[in-house]
């Protein structure tokens, strides 16, 4: 008798071997490499194959999920980081700032305001099923995001900033509604929040994204001069940055994921040679891949057909109101007055901020805070509602998102781009 381990060695491998082979094809077709990893993680799972099971033990999963979506987030955000050669101006960052500032409180309280409308929820649990859905995928989101340190595009650097900051600063919300479903009083926690999870948290990650990353480069640079390191060797540098900037925020109470996006910028600002960054970014970008693989497998083999029809409904409604009308209008609205850089036109053009509005690409990050949220007092009938709630979003946007992204960056880069590119 094959071991299951083996059987599912075998599969990833032939998964792997496939996409790779056909990677030019899938590229000119309306569909995103997610999408094939979801089939074959629910080929994996209990409806057919049955190779992958993971859900016998709830605590288990729910910290194996975590701690896989964490990984998988913090080198994605990192990677964002890496990608951005702006200057630091507030003017540069202008649409970053919109929709950081404006569009995630707006989609975190208007879905708050759906599920306690819509979905029979308590005010916490709203809360939590917004901030656990508002921050948009820097891992799915790689079709509309920047493509290298070259790329000047509007739309194509505030997807990517607003994919690596999001996941960090969705955060204070998820403590917002955990706390709320302790208690809900909220007067006996409210000013510890605002103080704590808040100010401080925000604050300790931006310094410790730069207290760290700069001594390293230094260090890193110096001992180079002297006693190069083996050049296979060298990228790990990358991966020690990230692990160092997470690790140690989190022990001071701060954002992790914002330190490590704050990391790649200062790393893509601090190495005199320029190739440093750039052979860091190349493989950091093999690695984020190698592990989105592994996380929508795992998303795929989860899925349970029951609870998803159990929920449908309300899924629908969440799903509607997000993509067609939430994140569209909140962008709308967060971009008034937004004019392009380096362009004579007054305001964004209708089209830019109709694609702003539609790739709210959700994944790894939402599943993450929701694994995140299992394990810290969301439990019973809630955890249920806003976990299948979740999937069915992520699955949906897996799948609408991975279909529209081709065709629609290809027709922006024929009609609008040249619009929205800047020389910073």
């Amino acid at each position: 008798m094959v071991d299951i381990y083996i059987i599912d060695l075998f599969v990833i491998g032939l998964l792997l071997l496939i996409v790779t082979l056909a990677s030019g094809l899938i590229a000119r077709l309306p569909l995103s490499f997610a999408i094939i990893y979801l089939l074959v993680g629910i080929f994996l799972g209990p409806y057919s194959l049955g190779l992958i099971q993971l859900r016998q033990d709830e605590a288990f999963n729910a910290e194996l999920l975590e701690k896989i979506t964490e990984l998988v987030v913090i080198i994605s955000v990192f990677s964002c980081g890496l990608k951005i050669v702006r200057p630091l101006r507030l003017k540069v960052w202008d649409i970053t700032v919109r929709l950081i500032v404006f569009l995630m409180p707006i989609s975190i309280f208007a879905l708050a305001g759906v599920g306690k409308l819509f979905l029979g929820m308590n005010w916490g649990e709203a809360i939590l099923l917004g901030a656990i859905l508002a921050p948009t995928d820097p891992v799915l989101a790689s079709e509309v995001q920047l493509t290298n340190t070259s790329d000047q595009d509007e739309l194509r650097f505030g997807l990517t900033s607003e994919g690596g900051l999001n996941d960090a600063l969705a955060f204070p919300f998820v403590y917002f509604g955990i706390h709320a479903l302790e208690d809900d009083n909220w007067s006996n926690w409210f000013k510890q929040w605002i103080t704590v999870d808040l100010i401080w948290a925000i604050a300790v990650g931006i310094i410790m994204g730069i207290a760290v990353a700069k001594p390293i480069v230094w260090i890193d640079e110096k001992i180079q001069k002297r006693l190069p390191s083996d050049k296979i060797m060298e990228d790990f540098i990358a991966i020690s940055i990230i692990l160092l900037t997470y690790s140690l925020t989190e022990v001071v109470n701060g954002y992790g994921f914002l330190a490590v996006f704050v990391a790649g910028l200062v790393v893509q600002r601090s190495y005199k040679n320029p190739e440093k960054p750039l052979a860091q970014l190349e493989f950091i970008e093999r690695l984020e891949k190698l592990l989105e693989v592994g996380t929508i497998l795992l998303l795929g083999s989860i899925l349970l057909l029951q609870p998803m029809l159990n929920y449908a409904v309300q899924s629908l409604i969440v799903i509607i109101s997000l993509f067609l009308i939430i994140r569209p209008l909140g962008v709308w609205i967060s971009t008034i007055g937004k004019s392009p850089l380096e362009s004579r036109r007054r305001s964004m053009h209708p089209g830019t901020r109709l694609l702003f509005g539609w790739f709210g690409i959700r994944g790894v990050g939402s599943l993450y805070y929701l694994a995140y949220a299992f394990g810290h007092g969301l439990k019973g009938e809630a955890a249920e509602k806003i976990a299948w709630i979740t999937y069915t979003t992520i699955v949906v946007s897996v799948i609408v998102h991975g279909i529209s992204a081709t065709p629609l960056m290809q027709w922006y880069e024929r009609n609008l781009s040249n619009q929205t590119k800047t020389t910073s």
